[in-house]
């Protein structure tokens, strides 16, 4: 069974359920299936073949959500984008996929474009939404497309097998890496989800998460296998006009990242029981402070709050049931159904509890590889019987009940709400900018965030930058999620024996300058 095989399923049971609420959209299943079965009829008349990729580049959307099932529906992949990404990785990203279609929000028109200055090839490219005047020549309008008359019949789609979604996640180098899922390893992970979650077609789930990443597909997903409603809101950030959508829309599901439960454990205000409706929250992405999940928990004393793990390598690993969070409240819990999980040491022996080594993940819902990447897919995958073992290079050890407790990661990717951030991409920035002599950058612990962005920096003896020149460089050239929120300025950074700039190399660091205002 393929993904795209629970909508028909659902739309052929539930035809005048609302599936989706994006905005001011409302989509019944009816109306899900057949506009996503016009945009795939429009690909396919386009000339699009199983297997091709499908880019989007657009924030939470009823258009976006209809775009994945279209490309699920054409044998296609859709493979989504942060919505600010920039145009030089964006162009990075078209070269390793050279995309059939290209489907971006009106606004993000122009980013497209300049991406695609000087290539050769000339993907179809469809936009949607208002704001013409970001789109050049040669876009075709989304809403034209679906209203296309339906007459080009659409062949079946029967390798569940097939690669179903690429999810770009920053490797250790900063260059995005292509995680590629199949429809079995995505239904199997969402499958599993949907199993400890208990959803039915009753649950009506409101997500702020960006349809980019895992987390965020996983509601869409898990929403149609059950037949049940997703409500998709573009951020969190006006925390209050979301707790009040949730009110309204009353949601029974809500998924969030520990920066957003931060944010909502410090508002004095809210009574007891505010959400009436809400069954349960998920929490992934970073680790929950205990003082925030006993905030949430008195705040909401008959909502469920479930503490999961995951990778967009496999989507999800482990989850803590809600009447096991007050017993272990640090623990990630233990492997999802249907899945196993094991701490190894380096010669890949499983290790006694208490014993810090490395998660291994295995079955069905694990990644067949990274795009067009052999050896950095064979270093982290390895097929097993009934699916894959993962290698996820994060570090854990166990209890004696076997309940897992993530220690630190292998590398030194830094986790900022919710998203991966490669410190290598934001120094190649940082150098970037005239003055700055040697720069690094590192993760600081942060109880909203989880981690913020600080940059280390020691300037050429003639510059006079000011953190807010750094800062504003940066805002220019990255993503939101990965500017830099300070700025430290140093006479030298410090170095290993072989001369690599290391921040915990010994000797101790040099002393620290006051910043430049």
């Amino acid at each position: 069974m393929r993904i795209e095989d629970h909508l028909r399923h659902s739309a052929g049971r539930l035809e005048t359920k609302t599936a989706l609420i994006a905005g001011e959209t409302q989509l019944s299943y009816r109306e899900l299936d057949s506009q996503s079965d016009r945009l795939a009829a429009s690909l396919i008349a386009q000339g699009i073949k199983p297997g091709d990729r499908v880019l989007m580049v657009a924030e939470n959307s009823a258009e976006a959500v209809v775009a994945f099932f279209a490309a699920w529906k054409a044998g296609a992949v859709p493979c989504p984008l942060h919505a600010s990404i920039k145009p030089d990785k964006l162009c990075v990203i078209i070269k390793s996929t050279a995309p059939f279609a290209i489907l971006a929000q009106a606004r993000f028109c122009s980013v497209v474009d300049t991406a695609l200055a000087g290539e050769i090839s000339s993907p179809v490219k469809i936009s949607f939404g208002s704001m013409p005047e970001k789109r050049s020549d040669g876009w075709l309008a989304y809403e034209a497309l679906i209203a296309h008359d339906g007459t080009t019949a659409l062949p079946p789609q029967p390798d569940s097998e097939a690669l179903a979604l690429l999810i770009h996640t920053s490797g250790s180098t900063g260059t995005p890496k292509g995680v590629m899922h199949s429809h079995v390893s995505l239904l199997a992970a969402c499958g599993s989800i949907t199993g400890y979650l208990d959803n039915s077609a009753d649950d009506i789930v409101l997500s702020v998460l960006p349809i980019s990443f895992g987390y965020g597909i996983t509601q869409i997903v898990t929403m149609v296998m059950v037949g049940g409603t997703v409500v998709l809101e573009k951020s969190f950030a006006f925390p209050r006009k979301i707790l009040a959508r949730l009110v309204e829309t009353r949601a029974t599901g809500f998924p969030i990242v520990p920066a957003m439960a931060a944010l909502i454990a410090v508002m004095q205000d809210l009574q007891p029981a505010f959400l009436p409706d809400l069954r349960y929250m998920t929490s992934a992405a970073a680790a929950m402070p205990p003082s925030v999940t006993e905030r949430l928990r008195n705040l909401l004393p008959e909502t469920q709050l479930f503490l999961m793990y995951g990778q967009t390598e496999c989507i999800r690993a482990t989850y803590l049931s809600p009447e096991d969070a007050d017993r272990r409240p640090l623990s990630v819990g233990q492997a999802i159904p249907g899945t196993q999980v094991h701490v190894v040491d380096e010669a890949g022996d499983i290790v006694p509890p208490g014993v810090t080594g490395e998660l291994i993940v295995e079955g069905p819902h694990v990644m067949a590889g990274y795009w067009r990447d052999e050896m950095a897919s064979a270093e982290k995958v390895t097929a097993i019987d009934g699916g894959r073992r993962l290698q996820t290079g994060d570090l854990f050890r166990t209890d004696e009940d076997g309940f897992l407790y993530f220690v630190s990661r292998r590398d030194d990717i830094i986790k900022t709400r919710g998203e991966k951030v490669s410190p290598q991409e934001v120094e190649r920035v940082l150098y970037a900018l005239p003055g700055i002599r040697e720069a690094a950058v590192a993760g600081v612990d942060d109880p909203v965030f989880g981690q913020l962005i600080r940059a280390y920096v020691a300037l050429e003896p003639s510059a006079a930058l000011s953190e807010k020149e750094i800062l504003r460089h940066c805002a220019t050239h990255l993503e939101d999620y990965m500017v830099p929120k300070s700025v430290e300025f140093r006479d030298a950074l410090p170095k290993t024996s072989t001369g690599k700039i290391r921040l915990t190399a010994e000797p101790s660091a040099p002393e620290i300058k006051d910043s430049a205002a």
